[in-house]
């Protein structure tokens, strides 16, 4: 079942309000990176952005051959202790 039919479905509204929503969450959750902000979900988790180093790496290609990989920023993602507890206890 896909994510917006099943919101619609949980929430009693249709699949428009439902995709609606789920997109305003995502909209926010992005701006709120893109500022080094950290976006917390109670119970269910924290999005936050990581940092990475600039590092050595190996061409796959050509595995002789070293390559620079450049530092960046990339999204993270840390599930709550509910959503934890509840995968556990399945």
């Amino acid at each position: 079942m896909e994510l917006i039919e099943a919101l619609a479905e949980k929430a009693g509204v249709s699949k428009s309000e439902a995709e609606r929503v789920l997109n305003s969450m995502i909209e926010v959750i992005t701006a709120k990176l893109l500022t080094d902000e950290a976006v917390t979900i109670t119970g269910f988790g924290t999005y936050s952005v990581s940092h990475r180093k600039q590092r050595q790496g190996v061409n796959p290609q050509n595995p002789s051959q070293k390559i620079t990989i450049p530092a960046m920023d990339v999204p993270k993602f840390t599930s709550g202790k509910t959503l934890k507890d509840a995968i556990k206890g399945k």
